[in-house]
């Protein structure tokens, strides 16, 4: 049977979860624990009969220990609709800092009005760009979150410490937006730029009268720490 390194990963996290030793899963899986560590470093290939105990033993579907589903119970996220939007939840606000509040208002708003300026473009190659960027930049912030306190299982993550460090997701962003602009080209191509809405500040007013403030606050704060920055720079070559 085919597998990847989505199940090894999710075979050595669900034991570490559970929080039992190799010996002990190896012994209620029915194998020695020498295979069971190479199941879970990838160095052995298992049968459908182990995959099924395995599934049986984690409580967790196939689809699940195979990388094929992100949920455990083997279900897909289909429609938008279905995904949780904390955003919306009434009273939501982030506990023991103002600041945090105020800066995830910020985003959540910019990103509100951003994916539907998105939408009303009309491509999927360039939501799809936009979204594997920012996802990117999620990602690596939280990965730099969860090793702070330096006790964090690294094995949570599938890309191995030493490819993140040397910049893999940071190489994968650079991809992300070279994506972004050549849809964004297309589109102008194809469809021309009437395709495109008014982004204007009125126009954003007219449009979005409750979130639009939030990305022209985004865009003055970031054009004002970007200028101090090349100022700086300017005035130390002198």
């Amino acid at each position: 049977m085919e597998t990847n390194n989505d199940f090894s990963r999710s075979l050595s996290l669900l034991r570490r979860e559970r929080g039992v030793s190799q010996r002990s899963a190896a012994k209620e899986l029915g194998i020695s624990q020498a295979l069971l560590s190479h199941y879970e470093n990838g160095a052995r290939e298992p049968g459908l009969a182990f995959v099924r105990r395995a599934c049986d033993y984690y409580n967790v579907s196939a689809d699940f220990l195979l990388g094929r589903s992100m949920s455990r119970d083997g279900t897909n996220i289909i429609e938008a609709e279905e995904l949780y939007d904390a955003s919306a939840e009434k009273g939501n606000v982030l506990r023991g800092s103002v600041a945090a509040m105020l800066n995830k208002k910020l985003l959540v708003n910019s990103m509100d009005l951003l994916f539907d300026l998105l939408g009303k473009v009309g491509s999927k190659s360039v939501i799809s760009a936009a979204s594997a960027y920012l996802g990117d930049a999620i990602y690596k912030m939280f990965r730099h979150l969860y090793r702070a306190s330096l006790t964090q299982d690294e094995g949570f993550f599938s890309i191995p410490l030493r490819q993140f460090q040397a910049g893999c997701t940071d190489a994968d962003m650079t991809y992300a937006e070279a994506d972004y602009l050549d849809a964004l080209a297309e589109q102008v191509k194809e469809r021309g730029k009437e395709s495109f809405p008014a982004m204007n500040n009125d126009a954003l007013a007219q449009s979005y009268p409750s979130s639009h403030q939030s990305l022209l606050q985004i865009v003055y704060t970031t054009g004002e720490r970007v200028n101090a920055q090349t100022a700086l720079r300017k005035s130390l070559k002198k």
